[in-house]
């Protein structure tokens, strides 16, 4: 399977970045909601674990599978993610609404020293 594997430190000028590998990974029938995706896990793990977190995207699929999986792996096994319910005037809380409204499916796997979340497309 064609997978597309970075490593990066979780920074918010890493987001332009990544959905660009996405992009080009993926080619020109590509997935736009993997892009969206990238960039709602990494703003996550930016705003709970801390800019410089050390994390690892993985893609597997093209633009021509029929399935696209993104997973984006980091160091803190303990800090699980939770779907909030975001009021109309609150300006966050709303990424893994989201991850959940264009996935076909999203979850975490726990690791010794990591957690990966990912979804499927």
């Amino acid at each position: 399977m064609n997978a597309l594997t970075i490593r990066l430190l979780a920074v918010p000028q890493a987001a332009p970045l990544l959905r660009h590998a996405v992009r080009e990974h993926l080619g020109p029938d590509g997935h736009p909601d993997a892009e969206l995706c990238v960039s709602e896990l990494l703003a996550n793990v930016i705003t709970h674990l801390g800019a410089g977190t050390p994390v690892t995207l993985r893609v597997t699929g093209t633009g021509r599978a029929a399935r696209t999986r993104v997973e984006l792996t980091d160091p803190a096994p303990r800090v699980r993610p939770v779907r909030r319910e975001a009021a109309g005037t609150d300006e966050s809380g709303r990424g893994l609404a989201l991850l959940e409204a264009v996935a076909l499916r999203w979850g975490v796997t726990q690791g010794y020293r990591t957690k990966t979340v990912w979804c499927e497309l």
